[in-house]
């Protein structure tokens, strides 16, 4: 068990700046369920999701610019990179679920993602909180935990998809539809997907430096 503060030294500028990813992370899954709460009728923009990935592009920058400037002493850069890249590549995901949302509203009216909001909401939440733990510190059996849980959502969100493309293909539904709920599922799939990669560096890191 060691301190972030020995991890980077005095400052805590990665801290701040991966939190700050990881909670526009969680703010682009949460723009999505209000998205796909909205009225048919409704006119809804795309500028808050092009936003919070332009957000999460300019930290990611910050990252960078900091590991250029900064003396990293125990904890390799790589680790820093791959989780800053893990945690830009969630938001980048829900933006090209909204716009494929956007370009086929009319068709998805009576289309139910509830329950794929949710675990992208859940898988969110943890790696919100496995980033938070690196700032009080790194207990390996704290961070182990969580990281089971975002496997078995991920776990679930497989069976999820398997089971929504079986419905898909075997209910009869207007081809075009098929094509577009197939891609969506995919992509939802691969937001949790993405955050159990997160997860993964996040446990990588604790682990190296248990």
């Amino acid at each position: 068990m060691i301190s972030f503060q020995k991890l980077f030294g005095k400052s805590d500028v990665f801290f701040d700046l991966l939190g700050a990813s990881a909670a526009q992370a969680r703010q682009s899954v949460q723009a999505l369920n209000q998205l796909l709460s909205q009225p048919v009728g409704a006119a809804p923009q795309l500028e808050e999701f092009s936003a919070t990935r332009r957000e999460d592009k300019k930290i990611t920058r910050q990252i960078d610019e900091a590991l250029c400037k900064t003396f990293v002493t125990e904890l390799e850069r790589e680790d820093i990179e791959s989780l800053a890249n893990a945690l830009y590549k969630i938001p980048k995901t829900v933006e090209k679920i909204a716009e494929r949302v956007m370009i086929s509203r009319e068709r998805l009216a009576a289309a139910d993602f509830s329950a794929q909001i949710k675990l992208m909401g859940a898988a969110a939440d943890i790696v919100v909180t496995m980033i938070s733990e690196l700032s009080k510190k790194l207990d390996l059996e704290r961070v182990k935990s969580l990281n089971e849980q975002i496997q078995q959502i991920e776990g679930d969100a497989d069976k999820l998809v398997l089971n929504c493309l079986r419905q898909l293909y075997t209910a009869e539904k207007d081809a075009v539809l098929v094509v577009i709920l197939k891609d969506l599922y995919d992509l939802m799939e691969k937001v949790v997907d993405r955050c159990r990669d997160a997860g993964n560096v996040v446990a990588h890191i604790v682990l190296k430096n248990s």
